[in-house]
């Protein structure tokens, strides 16, 4: 590629919330994006299955970004952390639709899932404990199966958060969307830091090694 042609693929695209990510080539450059999967709105907001908005919630409050509505159908902010550009995503669509929210924005950005980290909650990990993957299918989770539908693949990196399974026989479905209990709750900081930990960790290290140190607590 030429200097010129290179140079007349590099561009600038606005989002909503007024900064700019650089595009070479098509392809957003070192664009790394953390998208925590929930239900909108508060009936839901302290339910099991928002942890993954939790924790999003918690990596913009580290951080320091400010998550606006965007085109994307979701709550959405960017800034810099450890030198490289992060985007932090919560979709709006509910839980069941989260993958047109992760589509919308890797097709304005031009961006593969290479630089996706998907934080949700999973009923087969303990409460207290997170379990980092970079494959797999959805589990049953009806929000990473949106999501693996709409980008095409199961190969991306995820961050569950337990939330251990319900008693034998009781519903699934009111389990998920029940909030936490008292004691749950004051384990909940403790817990979502360390997902936090993981996520930032993930910019400076390959997650393989991540994975490997995490997991291991």
């Amino acid at each position: 590629m030429s200097e010129n042609t290179e140079k007349d693929l590099s561009i600038f695209l606005d989002n909503r919330i007024g900064k700019r990510v650089a595009i070479t080539a098509g392809r957003a450059i070192g664009l790394r994006w953390f998208v925590g999967l929930g239900n909108p709105g508060k009936a839901y907001e302290r339910t099991r299955h928002n942890i993954g908005f939790m924790a999003v919630d918690r990596l913009a409050a580290r951080w320091g970004i400010e998550l606006l509505p965007s085109k994307f159908r979701a709550l959405a902010g960017e800034g810099l952390v450890c030198g490289q550009k992060v985007f932090l995503l919560k979709p709006t669509t509910f839980m069941n639709l989260s993958g047109e929210s992760v589509r919308a924005f890797m097709d304005f950005y031009r961006v593969g899932v290479e630089g996706l980290v998907l934080l949700y909650d999973d009923m087969d990990t303990p409460f207290g404990k997170i379990r980092l993957r970079y494959k797999g299918s959805s589990g049953g989770h009806n929000g990473v199966e949106s999501v693996i539908q709409h980008v095409g693949t199961q190969l991306f990196n995820r961050i569950r958060i337990g939330i251990s399974r319900p008693e034998p026989g009781a519903s699934t479905v009111d389990y998920v969307l029940s909030e936490f209990t008292k004691e749950e709750r004051e384990r909940l900081p403790d817990i979502l830091e360390r997902a936090a930990d993981a996520a930032e960790a993930s910019l400076t290290e390959p997650f393989e090694k991540v994975m490997a140190r995490f997991n291991a607590g």
